[in-house]
């Protein structure tokens, strides 16, 4: 069974930084396109950034400039290195990996972590 489990959040203060790390576990051959979203209590999932098979990152226009998405191919994980973090990216942080296992392609959800930023 293909799962993504996410690990790094937490609470940090404004202007701090976290990782964020989503490793998959399972009979995975291939991730496609990774991707990090948020929600925040009363708002709709959004996607913070993605990043594609040739490693082509994409971030929404409230992180560029502080966030980078990264991944690693051969151990099949991905990474959000968030700097200078404000109030308002408070949330809870998603994975999503576009991945091809033993029962096909498919997207696939991690079960998220909490990311605090407050002083």
């Amino acid at each position: 069974q293909v799962q993504l489990v996410e690990s790094g959040g937490g609470l940090v203060q404004p202007g701090g930084s976290l990782r964020l790390s989503c490793a998959v576990s399972g009979n995975v051959f291939y991730v496609y396109t990774w991707g990090w979203y948020r929600q925040a209590p009363g708002k709709q999932r959004e996607l913070v950034a993605s990043i594609s098979v040739s490693g082509r990152p994409n971030y929404a226009d409230s992180v560029k400039g502080r966030f980078t998405i990264s991944r690693d191919n051969a151990q099949k994980l991905v990474y959000l290195q968030m700097s200078s973090l404000k109030p308002e990216d408070t949330a809870v942080y998603y994975c999503n990996g576009d991945l091809r296992g033993s029962d096909g392609r498919g997207s696939y959800w991690g079960q998220g972590t909490q990311v605090t930023v407050s002083s």
